[in-house]
């Protein structure tokens, strides 16, 4: 993938703060939400389609479970079915949780510059602390935000813009690194430089509202934007 977006890419900002999505982006957990998913919804003799993956991708969950409950016609209430997932869930992390290549890379390099970071997940609090804590990844971050802390989830720009405030950082000078479209236009629409990572879940996606698409975190694309930092 490894390409700019040349339409939304004029003069690159200097970088003063990061900004992580963190299902997808930092851990494989979209992987894990496949087989979740699938043993949820074959419980209802269903399968958990792409189609549906890609519908549900990079919402909070009360939004996802409803199309999930839509879609698939199921009699179950949306926090019926966010309990059961988060139970699956929780059985299936220990084992299976993994960073994605080149994250513990990239933490460095930004440690490295002396810049903020923090994590914008649409995933509830108690999850996103559990998956950091895996690693002993949650105090190399300034804070976490998570769908707990906003009223309004991706894609609207509300957890980007309230982790620049937070790290008191103009938008343009935060750099959000995203997996879905979903995020990125959440990213997009904060005012912040984003590029997208995508992962197997979200490539072939249209990314052409970024400013620039990678091929991992371990890419160039990524780790040039630090040279002036």
């Amino acid at each position: 993938m490894n390409q700019s977006n040349e339409n939304n890419q004029s003069v690159q900002p200097q970088i003063h703060a990061v900004a992580f999505d963190m299902d997808g982006l930092m851990f494989n957990t979209e992987d894990l939400y496949d087989k979740v998913g699938e043993v949820l919804l074959q419980r209802r003799d269903q399968h958990f389609t792409r189609e549906l993956k890609l519908e549900m991708m990079g919402l909070p969950g009360p939004t996802a479970f409803q199309i999930m409950k839509d879609r698939c016609q199921l009699s179950d209430t949306v926090e019926g079915l966010q309990t059961e997932c988060d139970a699956i869930f929780q059985d299936m992390l220990p084992a299976e949780i993994e960073m994605m290549p080149g994250l513990e890379s990239l933490l460095e390099l930004i440690e490295s510059k002396s810049l903020p970071k923090c994590v914008c997940t649409s995933s509830h609090r108690q999850f996103a602390k559990r998956s950091l804590g895996f690693f002993d990844l949650e105090s190399r971050f300034e804070f976490i935000l998570t769908s707990d802390d906003v009223t309004n989830g991706k894609p609207h720009p509300e957890v980007y813009l309230t982790a620049a405030k937070k790290l008191k950082v103009d938008p343009a000078n935060m750099l959000v690194l995203e997996d879905s479209r979903i995020g990125s236009t959440a990213a997009v629409a904060a005012g912040a430089f984003t590029v997208a990572v995508p992962t197997k879940h979200s490539h072939g996606l249209d990314f052409s509202h970024v400013n620039a698409v990678a091929d991992g975190l371990a890419d160039n694309v990524i780790s040039s934007l630090f040279e002036m930092a």
